[in-house]
């Protein structure tokens, strides 16, 4: 490579009497003193930074995608709308983390390259399913008195009473036949209990055992859920030893005052529901002597009687009647066989019952395989002609029809 040669310039020689002169500060270029001073201020940023620490350090450091895993990217997603709705009453309905069966949370760990994967499923036997308006939680103000083991239900002063007020709402469909069923012996087995609540329709009507701990607590949870609820009464069986009723069993060759004592310690165990319904009590149901107190008081408390099992025309439901007292029967148990197709029969046995009287009410306990069934079969009631009601919807229709 050829350079060209640089050219010299002689030089400039200054007269020797020409005085020196004084030199000036050098000319400031604002940009470079900008950038300058931009550059010092950076390095001292970073210099506070390792000496003080980073002030975002406690912030998030990546924005995550939660994103569904493979597992559950078919499943349907849970919108947030819904579940940020207030109530009618503009306030926020709370639940603990285990009143939400109907859905589940799958949670990973932290991968290896930071980041956190969580999948938020709805459960099958959920999806799909409207939103279920809850009951309003007992008791209700006006409606209970303090009794001797703790709150009593009563008539309102405005005649308003628990039946009608713990009532599942319902509207008859014209040209539509009733059908009820009931689910009992609720509030001893967790799991059962919960299976019944959460899975169930909300039409189904829910009767607890008075002996279960957290009754109340059982008996909330079903009412926010839209069931109606039975308080279940021990009555004598005919054979005692074979069917064990507990300690506050209402015996028919007791006195009465004992009978009155029990009652009111069973009515006291809760509140929210609307009636009661028995628990054993064949024997109990033919002494028109004991009968008679009880379902006076039950009147008196503003109750209704819905009977199982008993049969329906007993010395009980005869003094039911004569006293005033709402009773009704269930027409069909429907699970006196525990087993599937048995119960499929007497499924179909309601339906049938229902086209010819209007209406039925069916009864079971709250077996597993009863309330897999009870569940598949109202799944697709409507599509038959039918109406799912709550037992108290077909108690006042009969008693309309009387």
């Amino acid at each position: 490579m050829i350079r060209p040669k640089a050219s010299v310039k002689p030089p400039v020689r200054r007269p020797a009497t020409a005085p020196r002169q004084q030199r000036g500060l050098p000319k400031i270029n604002h940009k470079i003193a900008a950038l300058g001073a931009a550059m010092l201020l950076a390095l001292l940023a970073f210099g506070a930074v390792q000496v003080f620490g980073d002030p975002s350090a406690a912030g998030p450091r990546r924005v995550l995608s939660l994103a569904p895993t493979d597992a559950a990217a078919d499943a349907p997603t849970i919108s947030f709308a819904d579940a940020s709705e207030p109530m009618a009453d503009g306030e926020y309905q709370q639940f603990g983390l285990e009143e939400l069966p109907e859905f589940s949370a799958e949670i990973g760990e932290i991968d290896s390259s930071g980041e956190l994967r969580v999948a938020v499923v709805e459960s099958p036997q959920s999806a799909g399913r409207a939103s279920v308006q809850p009951l309003p939680r007992a008791p209700l103000a006006g409606l209970t008195e303090q009794g001797p083991n703790g709150v009593l239900p009563i008539i309102g002063a405005n005649g308003r009473t628990p039946a009608q007020a713990y009532a599942r709402p319902f509207t008859p469909q014209q040209g539509r036949p009733m059908i009820a069923v009931v689910i009992g012996g609720l509030g001893f087995n967790a799991r059962a209990t919960t299976q019944a609540i959460d899975e169930l329709p909300p039409e189904i009507t829910l009767s607890f055992v008075p002996y279960a701990q957290n009754l109340q607590s059982w008996i909330d949870r079903a009412r926010a859920r839209g069931h109606e609820v039975l308080l279940e009464l021990p009555m004598e069986p005919f054979d005692p030893d074979a069917d064990d009723t507990g300690p506050e069993t209402l015996l028919s060759s007791a006195p009465t005052q004992q009978n009155v004592q029990r009652l009111e310690l069973l009515l006291s165990r809760g509140s929210g529901y609307f009636g009661v319904t028995n628990y054993q009590g064949a024997r109990f149901a033919t002494s028109a002597q004991a009968s008679q107190p009880i379902v006076q008081q039950l009147r008196r408390r503003g109750l209704v009687f819905v009977s199982s099992g008993i049969g329906q025309r007993t010395a009980l439901s005869v003094e039911a009647q004569r006293a005033n007292l709402p009773v009704t029967a269930a027409d069909r148990i429907i699970d006196t066989r525990r087993e599937a197709g048995a119960i499929d029969d007497q499924l179909l046995n309601l339906e049938a019952l229902a086209l010819q009287n209007q209406s039925a009410i069916g009864a079971g306990f709250a077996y597993p395989v009863t309330m897999e069934q009870v569940g598949r079969w109202a799944r697709d009631i409507e599509s038959r002609g039918y109406q799912l009601a709550p037992a108290s919807a077909v108690l006042n229709a009969r008693a309309a029809r009387r």
